[in-house]
Parts: C-alpha cells; structure tokens; sequence
C-alpha cells in the first residue's frame, strides 16, 4: 500500500528520533559498563565467606533507604513531567520538572553526607574499592543527569519544548530512568548484601 493510500492516523504513526535513539544506544553501553562492575562484584562476593571482608564495618542502611526513595520519586515526578509535555502543558512539565532536578540535587548531597559517615576509604580493600567505585560511577552519572535535566529546564523555559518537539526530555527520561534503575540494584548490593 502506498502512502497515498494510508488514513491519516497511518501517516501520523511516529517514528524513534535521533536523539531519543541515541541515548537508548548510549544507556545500552553504560549498562554494559556498569554490568562489568556488577559481575566483579559477584566473582569477588562468591569467593568470600564473609562479606564484606573482616574489618570493615557493616553498612547502615538507613540513609542510603532515603537515598533510594529520592530517586525512586525523581523518575515519577520527570514521567510526569514528560507526560504532561506530550498533552501540550508546558508550565505543569517545568514544575516536575524542576522538582526532578531537586532531588536529583538532594540525592548527591546526602550521597556525599553517607561518604563522611563511613568508616572506611576507598584503599581499605576490595569492598571499599569497590563501593567507592561503583557508587562514585553513579554518583557522576546523577550529576550528569541532573546537569543535562537542568539544560532541558532551560529549553522549557525558552520556549524551545513543545508538544511536538520535545525529544529532549524524552532522551533525559531515558537516561534518569536508567540512573535509578541501577540504583535500585547497587542499594540491597552494597548495603543489604551482608553474610
């Protein structure tokens, strides 16, 4: 059938943009280094009776629970956001916006308050080698979703995000949502995973 013999809701089936198909590609191969991290992690944890190793202190999780509510709500307050711009209410999805980016923000504050609390460093053996490195990779993937939500807000601000054109906050739903997700996985990882 050609084009000329489609309805118009045929016609108006929309197609992936580039930019929302490049961040997929992206969080594709940050979810590949991420799960080098994870299956480290795992040779490391399977081969050891006790974990984390003698002399390292059990992990609390009561801040890093706060940690993982935050950001569990940044995602639901940005999806609102997004769908508020895709029914065309530009000021509602600034709000959430906005709100997304705050606890963003607040995410990385008390991530680095739960680093001073801590009583080990990142060169007290492999555990704090490893939390350090695979919570400090996350911590800069937050804080540069939140640089790139904050460059968004501008767009929204300026006028420049519309209905039908807002493939910006698309791409930045794509990539916060996939921030969250690992979380989701390092937090009972790193701070339930005793034995």
């Amino acid at each position: 059938m050609t084009a000329v013999g489609l309805t118009r809701d045929q016609r108006a089936v929309r197609q992936t943009s580039g930019p929302v198909l490049g961040m997929v590609i992206f969080v594709a191969s940050e979810a590949m280094f991420f799960a080098t991290f994870f299956g480290a992690y795992f040779t490391i944890y399977s081969v050891n009776p006790v974990w984390p190793p003698a002399g390292v202190p059990h992990l609390e999780p009561g801040l890093a629970t706060v940690l993982t509510v935050l950001l569990v709500a940044s995602s639901v307050t940005l999806q609102i956001g997004v769908r508020a711009i895709r029914r065309d209410r530009t000021r509602t999805m600034l709000v959430w916006l906005g709100l997304t980016i705050l606890l963003g923000a607040g995410f990385l504050g008390l991530q680095l308050y739960d680093y001073s609390l801590l009583g080990f460093g990142v060169r007290d053996g492999i555990f704090g080698s490893l939390f350090y490195v695979m919570t400090g990779l996350h911590m800069a993937h937050v804080f540069g979703g939140v640089v790139f939500l904050v460059l968004v807000l501008v767009q929204g601000l300026g006028g420049q995000l519309t209905h039908a054109h807002h493939d910006s906050i698309e791409a930045g739903s794509i990539y916060w949502h996939f921030v969250d997700v690992v979380w989701i996985f390092l937090f009972p990882l790193l701070y339930l995973g005793h034995r």
